[in-house]
């Protein structure tokens, strides 16, 4: 809450994310607030409970309600640990205590003190303790109350299942007697789970009153032998749990069907809690807070108080994996050890060897930032995982040994990783000199320069003296200009490039090829205003013969040394298209065909005629063709073309 009793809700320490709840509309101080868990509302979000004038306002995410009641001011109220009850101190000294639903109005009781307590808790969800200076009461459901007197000051925390107080020099712990523990202890009981106890006791005095009593609960020994199990987990003391857990096991020997689950259960659960109740370890938890806090709490309590030898045999015997224990007990062993790295390492991996596939990332870390970097280094060498490796070795400035292990590993993701960061860190020339000599590096930085960063590829083979790869790129750009002149410009330049190395004289007489290609279409597109741009030779030519610029393609034939068969098809082709007979007559009479074109010529020049319904043309083919087959053929075209 903030000094304008703004409320605002963070429900995860590890993500913390503040969520500002609804506006309160407060302008005066709160008697008292309380917060219901997330876990324990109807709309899953958490509530808080305002006790303002004489009403209680039940804030959340969305909305502020007022429960409008009348009863108030509370000085005081507490959530019981289950969510579902809230006790509240009234000005004129009531205990009142409702359903947070505000629907149940539970019990009342009338303290006389129009002082508010200092504390005001639950013992468990059946009974409120209220603390005022030296005086201890505890109310119970029905009116019921006891009070206790203490000299010095203490202070209460609430517990699923009771009440712990806390004082200078000693902790108690206040619970109501729990059932199981009354039906088998209480003066005078007859229950089942009594006289089972009690026939152990006359069995191991050989008396047949253990017979006897048996056969009286034989109909109820289930529930006796459940109620003994039960009763033990209630115990702290170690000879009652173990009479009682006796107690348990004889009654089972007269049944047949028992699941022992439970009893194994909870002879495991006893000898956990003892472990943790000893006084070296000093952790009193009851049955039922060990069940709600969970093995896996329990033992993360135990490593951050450095009880790792307890804590490993706990999971052990409990069957939970002990990678995390020996983690931390690495780490701290690097934190107190006064002994050297070489000793610290080994006695480590000595430990954790044993455990294939622990991470050593964490405790790597704890000795880098512990200014042991050699230490840090050499555990390294023993992560298995390459993914928490690297970034660790990055972080420690360890960059050869990152990207050596990155490159091991065969992660190219991981390889990136290290490549961009050596890129921002260093200077070009550091850059390239820490990558050339490990290939895999130089291939993944030139696929990702190719495809980003053309500039640094360039760079990167003009540093390494990689003149053709140089004039590879130069060249490609080129080919990617729009600009012709631009284009010939950047060609050029390949060509030079590549004349710097005597075994690429191909490349260099195409490159000079493509440059003189080029500025002969450029002067096309000037003559003709068409374009010419990126066609092949054999393209140029083609449509100048169907532009009619004839000169224009026989000099081109001559630059590129066209050979002669290549340059008639070419040239035949054309003048068939644009239906120019005239200079294809011309072209046959030139010189002998080197193509032997007769046959093929007459006949394509009739099919294409008689496709365009060139009724006037197909007659001058059929004219001048003097193939007897040929003629036929076209005779028919002509049949066909007079019958439409």
């Amino acid at each position: 809450m903030t000094s304008r009793y703004q409320l605002i809700a963070v429900t995860d320490f590890y993500e913390p994310r503040p969520k500002v709840m609804s506006d309160t509309g407060l302008t005066d101080e709160p008697h008292s607030w309380a917060v219901i868990p997330p876990q324990y509302t109807l709309s899953r979000h958490v509530e808080v409970l305002i006790a303002t004038g004489s009403t209680i306002l039940v804030v959340d995410s969305k909305e502020t309600s007022d429960q409008r009641l009348q009863q108030g001011p509370f000085t005081k109220m507490s959530v019981s640990p289950n969510g579902r009850f809230l006790a509240l101190f009234t000005s004129d000294g009531k205990l009142w205590v409702v359903s947070t639903d505000f629907q149940k109005n539970l019990s009342e009781y009338a303290t006389k003190s129009k002082i508010p307590p200092q504390q005001l808790v639950w013992c468990g969800t059946d009974s409120v303790v209220l603390y005022w200076d030296k005086i201890v009461l505890m109310v119970g459901p029905f009116g019921d109350w006891i009070k206790f007197s203490y000299e010095d000051p203490i202070f209460l925390i609430s517990e699923v299942d009771g009440v712990r107080i806390m004082s200078s020099d000693k902790c108690e712990l206040l619970q109501r007697v729990p059932a199981a523990t009354e039906d088998i202890f209480k003066i005078g009981s007859t229950s089942p789970a009594a006289m089972l106890f009690d026939a152990l006791d006359h069995f191991e005095k050989r008396s047949p009153k253990a017979d006897e009593n048996i056969r009286n609960i034989k109909a109820d020994l289930v529930d006796a032998v459940d109620c003994c199990i039960e009763a033990a987990g209630f115990e702290f003391n170690q000879q009652y749990q173990r009479l009682l857990m006796k107690a348990a096991s004889f009654g089972k020997c007269f049944l047949e069907n028992y699941n022992a689950d439970r009893f194994v259960e909870m002879a495991q659960s006893l000898r956990v809690l003892n472990a943790i109740r000893y006084y070296d370890i000093g952790i009193p938890l009851t049955y039922a807070q060990y069940k709600r806090l969970t093995p896996e709490t329990l033992i993360d309590r135990l490593i951050h108080r450095n009880h790792h030898l307890l804590a490993i045999r706990i999971a052990e015997y409990l069957q939970v994996r002990t990678d995390k224990i020996l983690v931390h007990w690495a780490c701290a062993k690097i934190k107190s050890s006064t002994e050297d790295e070489e000793t610290i390492c080994r006695m480590i991996v000595e430990k954790l060897n044993k455990k294939p596939g622990l991470s050593y990332a964490e405790i790597a870390k704890t000795a880098y930032n512990s200014g042991q970097t050699r230490l840090a280094t050499k555990l390294l060498d023993y992560e298995p995982r390459a993914a928490d490796q690297v970034p660790l070795l990055i972080s420690m400035q360890e960059d050869d040994t990152a990207l050596v292990k990155a490159i091991e590993s065969g992660d190219t993701d991981l390889v990136y990783l290290v490549i961009f960061h050596l890129k921002r860190k260093l200077s070009l020339g550091e850059f390239f000199r820490m990558i050339n000599n490990k290939p895999l590096a130089c291939s993944l930085l030139e696929v990702y320069c190719k495809e980003q960063d053309k500039q640094l590829l360039r760079d990167f083979y003009y540093q390494d003296d990689r003149r053709v790869e140089s004039a590879n790129i130069i060249l490609k750009e080129g080919f990617e200009e729009e600009d012709i002149a631009e284009r010939i410009s950047k060609l050029k330049i390949a060509s030079k490039t590549y004349q710097d190395e005597k075994e690429r004289a191909f490349e260099v007489k195409v490159t000079d090829e493509t440059i003189k290609l080029l500025q002969l279409q450029t002067q096309l597109e000037k003559d003709t205003h068409q374009p010419f741009a990126g066609l092949s030779v054999s393209e140029t030519i083609y449509k100048c013969t169907v532009l009619g610029q004839h000169a224009k393609a026989s000099k081109a034939r001559n630059d590129f040394k066209v050979p002669d068969k290549r340059y008639w098809w070419i040239r035949l082709r054309a003048l068939v298209e644009v239906r120019d007979w005239e200079n294809l007559e011309k072209l046959s009479k030139s010189k002998k065909s080197p193509i032997g074109y007769e046959i093929g010529a007459f006949k394509e020049a009739g099919e294409q005629a008689f496709l365009n319904k060139d009724l006037e043309g197909l007659k001058q083919v059929r004219a001048k063709c003097n193939n007897h087959l040929v003629a036929q053929e076209i005779d028919s075209l002509l049949a066909q073309l007079n019958a439409k």
